[in-house]
């Protein structure tokens, strides 16, 4: 099944830019300007944080200096233990250590469930080498939210948690998807984390702008974590076959 889902992606044609090149640039130029709700606050881990620029250049360089074709992966928005660390999407502190070999000192230690059980998956198809070789995973809002109460204690906040949210921050995700594509996405299909709101929501952005083919919904691997545990591997391996189709898929029209 490991073989399958590798060796999927080719080179790009042409010596522009590589990916890391471009990945780097976008990450850079990361702002989110639209009004906020009340209590909301943008979580941009790339303005000021030394963790995430050193951790994130670090990662890209390793895994991403070439000009391959991948494909895509799409979670919600960043969260605070993870890429709001690190700057590299479902990546912790502690798996951006034990998995990839990159040790940045300005990254305190940290855990997020998530990058627990995408971990077992990226080890299940081959290690981070083989596994970034084909994929790029992103959030279809590359930037995250928090909540903040009277206290100033912070939480995690998704895109579709308010409405309103939502509406301002679409034109920001639209854009940001667009640019994307033009670091060597593969446009067949899209695999979304969330088989529900960020489920629906992809699918209406694909129905109205046509950037995929077809987008295949994942239960996120926070809900995996925190509600079926128990069944991790059979999860595990329900990714690996999912992902695995990538390698038969014919090209969107």
């Amino acid at each position: 099944m490991t073989s399958r889902a590798m060796g999927s992606a080719k080179p790009r044609a042409g010596a522009g830019p590589t990916f890391v090149e471009q990945v780097l640039a976008f990450n850079a130029g990361l702002s989110f300007d639209a009004p906020l709700p009340p209590g909301i606050e943008v979580m941009n881990p790339f303005q000021g944080s030394p963790c995430a620029l050193a951790a994130s250049a670090a990662f890209y360089r390793k895994y991403y200096a070439d000009h391959r074709e991948r494909h895509i992966i799409l979670g919600i928005n960043p969260g605070r233990f993870g890429a709001g660390l690190t700057g590299v999407p479902f990546t912790d502190p502690k798996r951006l250590a034990t998995a990839c070999g990159i040790h940045i000192a300005a990254c305190a230690p940290a855990h997020e469930p998530s990058s627990v059980f995408v971990y077992e998956v990226i080890d299940a198809m081959g290690g981070p080498a083989a596994f970034y070789r084909d994929w790029y995973i992103n959030s279809i809002c590359p930037l995250g939210f928090v909540s903040v109460d009277a206290r100033g204690r912070k939480k995690n906040y998704n895109y579709y948690d308010d409405r309103r949210l939502e509406e301002a921050a679409t034109p920001f995700m639209v854009e940001c998807l667009r640019r994307q594509l033009a670091f060597g996405i593969r446009r067949d299909v899209c695999y979304c984390l969330g088989t529900g709101k960020n489920a629906a929501f992809i699918e209406r952005l694909n129905a109205e702008h046509g950037f995929f083919g077809r987008v295949v919904p994942l239960e996120h691997p926070r809900y995996v974590m925190q509600y079926k545990s128990k069944e991790l591997g059979a999860y595990v391996r329900k990714y690996v076959t999912l992902l695995g189709e990538a390698a038969g898929a014919a090209p969107a029209p």
